[in-house]
């Protein structure tokens, strides 16, 4: 689950099976009582019929959690990101970040600092679009160390200069869960 939406989501196919849950938040449901085996392979089937996968391998669990805590440092925080993300995952996940870079890179076939980046040019592309920051005010908001460093990234991954992809606009975004 990568947005509120997603959420909201989740907890109508609980109501639907009259799953009782104490908290649905991004990648996790903790429900009120141990669900049976039957109620938890229907979950899954009504989830996927949605587009979402009930995760049941702990690996993976950690997996959406990294993904989660990426993507709300990156679109969700109000605040600048002058963190370094190893830090902020190691602490929020409890974790060594080397076990969890080499964890992500063998699961997904990524590392973990290539999908900061993809993150982070969907974030460019929802500000330039959006019209509000000129590309020094995104460059500072992201983190960047300069609009050529922001340029040359986002060049980079998209093909496109940040103007070029201005005039293109939103036929070239995708949704957060498929970056």
């Amino acid at each position: 689950m990568v947005c509120n939406r997603c959420i909201l989501v989740v907890r109508q196919e609980l109501d639907k099976l009259n799953i009782e849950s104490c908290n649905v938040s991004l990648g996790e449901v903790e429900t009120s009582k141990e669900l049976p085996a039957a109620q938890i392979q229907q979950l899954g089937k009504n989830l996927a019929a949605v587009g979402f996968e009930l995760l049941d391998n702990s690996k993976q669990q950690l997996i959406e959690k990294i993904r989660n805590t990426i993507i709300k440092h990156v679109h969700q925080s109000d605040e600048q990101n002058r963190h370094n993300f190893s830090e902020i995952l190691s602490k929020s996940l409890h974790k060594d970040y080397s076990y969890l870079s080499s964890l992500f890179s063998e699961v997904e076939g990524i590392t973990i600092e290539k999908y900061i980046i993809n993150q982070k040019i969907e974030k460019v592309k929802e500000l330039i679009i959006y019209d509000e920051l000129n590309l020094s005010e995104i460059a500072y908001q992201l983190g960047y160390s300069s609009v050529a460093h922001l340029s040359a990234q986002f060049k980079k991954v998209t093909g496109l200069t940040p103007s070029h992809f201005k005039q293109v606009g939103e036929k070239k975004r995708k949704p957060l869960d498929k970056v």
